[in-house]
């Protein structure tokens, strides 16, 4: 959720680029094929992802961002991937948001990768109108494994958000994404192509209070594999706490 903006903050355009370039470095020079590992962050069979994320604002246009996330596959019954990520939100405009963030993420029982080191730039621009807003979120991502070549990747998700039009203080809203992932040169693991993976997500956001929401949500995981597309089921329950700004 964006925090409404009562003003505006400057965001060097340099720090901006850094970051960009720093994701890009990750992408070494097309070298010659070779055996790969498949990407361990890919599901197996039916999956449950659990989902945290804190936001506390220091001043009225920027704050931290924490996320925890674990993720269970081949039925729920395995934690295969689990990873904490801590980064700076900053809303040079109302209807922009700019987050760069660093990401810690660990493989439990992955034979060939055991953690990775992750550097994002979050580009997300939304729009409001009535009950419906909309957005689409641009993620950069420098993808650091452990005894693996960097790699990037770029990842589009274009998404609504509908809030029901009940009687109730809180109501609930409808919330859709679909995100495509893009890695168009050299990559880490094994890719049946540039186009590597897409997420198609429903749920519903259940606002508890002013500051905690809770949103379920299914989701269709498909990844492409040398052999060809792969889809999987995901069952994710989501929780957001948002501290209440600071009063002057």
């Amino acid at each position: 959720m964006l925090l409404k903006s009562t003003g505006t903050v400057k965001l060097r355009p340099a720090l901006v680029l850094a970051i960009i370039g720093s994701c890009l470095l990750a992408a070494p020079a097309r070298a010659q094929q070779q055996t790969q590992p498949e990407d361990p962050e890919d599901e197996k069979q039916v999956g449950l992802w659990l989902d945290q994320a804190i936001s506390a604002p220091f001043s009225a246009n920027k704050s931290v961002e924490i996320e925890l996330h674990e993720r269970f596959n081949e039925g729920a019954s395995n934690l295969f991937e689990y990873f904490v990520q801590c980064g700076v939100a900053f809303r040079p405009r109302t209807w922009l948001m700019v987050i760069p963030s660093y990401r810690y993420q660990r493989f439990p029982g992955n034979p060939t990768i055991t953690y990775e080191n992750r550097l994002l730039l979050n580009l997300t621009p939304s729009i409001a109108r009535g009950r419906l807003r909309s957005s689409i979120r641009t993620l950069i991502e420098g993808r650091f494994p452990d005894d693996r070549p960097p790699s990037a990747r770029l990842r589009f998700r274009p998404g609504v958000e509908y809030t029901l039009p009940v009687r109730m203080t809180r109501p609930p809203a409808v919330v859709i994404t679909n995100e495509f992932f893009l890695v168009p040169w050299s990559n880490s693991f094994a890719r049946g192509g540039s186009y590597t993976q897409n997420r198609f997500q429903a749920g519903v956001r259940l606002p508890v209070g002013d500051q905690f929401a809770i949103r379920p949500y299914y989701m269709l995981q498909s990844v492409n594999l040398p052999g060809g597309w792969d889809t999987n089921e995901i069952v994710g329950i989501s929780l957001a706490f948002k501290f209440p700004p600071k009063n002057k």
